[in-house]
């Protein structure tokens, strides 16, 4: 997705105390949706030897005695844990308050041992290898809940137009290769330009949606830049790759002629 920055950019996150730890859902290449037969976790043990058996699960603690533990492994300046269901960041914190999967609530010590030096710590070197132990760590995913884009009738010429620019875009850039899609128009999305739904989100269809105000407020140029960001996300999305702002977006973009940032300031 892209985003409309009114104001100044944020300063770098690992500067203020904030950190975030990407789940391994994000680093996989092919998504998979998850059905009724499907694993209801990211296991390690799901390439293993059948006969492989997983060590039997710790019990849950609560976020308070979360929190003592963690201060046990060298937890300093948290004054609060809030367990989350975030499909995306892992571990965050940010003004006193440390948010965590509710899936690290098992988690065994040396996990935990990670998410206090991950918090805590300075030293770029030890919150990397505390990172690669925090991720390595299998969480619950739950089936992602959305609901349905919306557009509004006034706004059907609109997307009309975004879905001719679409498909002579498909064959500019893309060769042709992306599947065919009718834009939506949102007249929801505020901050954010636009928006790609990969297809294991979605019912297996991708999905992109522009921002009304984004083209009425910028122009057609600005809408043009936006709607090729998104087909990049469509594209990784279809090739298999992460869907992600990563090294392969910033090629693709620069290859099909727009900047690789996942945000941009518009000039006013």
């Amino acid at each position: 997705m892209i985003a409309w920055l009114k104001g100044r950019l944020s300063r770098d996150p690992g500067q203020l105390g904030l950190f975030e730890v990407v789940s391994p859902m994000q680093a996989r290449t092919a998504p998979q949706a998850l059905t009724p037969d499907a694993a209801p976790h990211l296991s390690r043990f799901a390439d293993a030897p059948a006969a492989t058996v997983a060590p039997a699960p710790l019990p849950a603690m609560d976020a308070a005695a979360f929190l003592a533990v963690l201060q046990q492994h060298g937890l300093r300046g948290v004054s609060q844990v809030v367990f989350t269901r975030n499909r995306r960041t892992m571990v965050s914190l940010a003004s006193g308050v440390l948010r965590v999967h509710e899936g690290f609530a098992v988690a065994p010590p040396a996990v935990l041992a990670a998410i206090a030096t991950f918090a805590t710590s300075r030293n770029r070197a030890k919150r990397m290898a505390a990172r690669d132990v925090i991720v390595a760590h299998p969480v619950p995913v739950r089936a992602p809940t959305r609901r349905p884009a919306t557009q509004h009738p006034d706004d059907a010429a609109m997307a009309a137009r975004l879905t001719l620019l679409h498909a002579q875009l498909n064959l500019e850039h893309f060769d042709g290769v992306l599947e065919p899609l009718e834009i939506l128009v949102s007249r929801r999305l505020k901050r954010r330009l636009g928006h790609y739904a990969i297809r294991a989100q979605n019912g297996g269809r991708g999905e992109i949606v522009i921002s009304r105000g984004h083209v009425r407020r910028d122009g057609w140029a600005e809408a043009v830049h936006t709607l090729l960001h998104e087909m990049v996300h469509q594209w990784q999305d279809e090739t298999g790759g992460p869907v992600d702002h990563g090294p392969g977006f910033r090629a693709k973009c620069r290859a099909v002629g727009i900047a690789p940032a996942a945000t941009r300031m518009l000039a006013r």
